[in-house]
C-alpha cells in the first residue's frame, strides 16, 4: 500500500453512494464475466438505487470507502419468499484495490450483528463458482454449502449456495 493511499472505511450507505456502488458491482461483475443477461446481481433492477432499497426495515448496507471512493460494499436483508427467520447475505463486491485486507470478513461480521438483532436466526447467501475467493471466505465464516436455493432471488445463475446459524 502506497503511503499516498488512505485506511478504508466502513461505513452505512448514503443515497450519493448509489451511483458509485452501482459501478463497482458492474465493473467486478465485468471482471468475472457475471453478464446482465444471466441470473446474476448485476440484472437485479434496483442496482442503481441500492441506498432506496436497503433504507427499508430490516435491511442494511455498507459501502467501503477510500481516498473519498466508494470501492467495495455489502448489505443483508430478509430472504423474500422464505421463512421470516432467514436474512440473505447480498452484493458482496470490492474492486481489486482492496481485496485481500479483510474488509469482507468485517463487512460480513457486521452485516451478522445487524441481522441478530433484527431477530434473524439463519442467513442465506448464493454466488457462483468463479468466485473461489468469496466462497472461501464464507466457508471460513461458518456458511455451509446446501442443495437447493431457499427464496425468491432471481439468480438463477447463481449454482452455489449456502446457508449459517446466526
Amino acid at each position: 500500500m502506497s503511503s499516498k493511499q488512505s485506511l478504508p472505511t466502513l461505513r452505512r450507505i448514503s443515497a450519493n453512494d448509489n451511483p458509485a456502488i452501482a459501478s463497482v458491482i458492474r465493473t467486478v461483475s465485468a471482471e468475472y464475466g457475471l453478464s446482465a443477461d444471466k441470473g446474476y446481481t448485476v440484472a437485479d433492477p434496483n442496482l442503481d438505487e441500492l441506498f432506496q432499497l436497503y433504507s427499508q426495515p430490516g435491511h442494511a448496507y455498507w459501502v467501503i470507502e477510500q481516498d473519498g471512493k466508494v470501492v467495495g460494499g455489502g448489505g443483508v436483508a430478509p430472504l423474500s419468499c422464505s421463512e421470516p427467520d432467514i436474512c440473505e447475505l447480498q452484493k458482496m463486491y470490492f474492486l481489486p484495490t482492496v481485496r485481500g485486507q479483510g474488509l469482507a470478513k468485517k463487512l460480513a461480521l457486521l452485516a451478522f450483528e445487524h441481522a441478530r438483532a433484527q431477530g434473524f436466526k439463519r442467513c442465506y447467501l448464493e454466488t457462483t463458482a468463479f468466485l473461489k475467493e468469496a466462497i472461501a471466505l464464507y466457508e471460513h465464516l461458518g456458511f455451509e454449502h446446501i442443495d437447493a436455493p431457499l427464496g425468491c432471488t432471481g439468480h438463477v445463475d447463481c449454482e452455489v449456495r449456502m446457508l449459517k446459524n446466526l
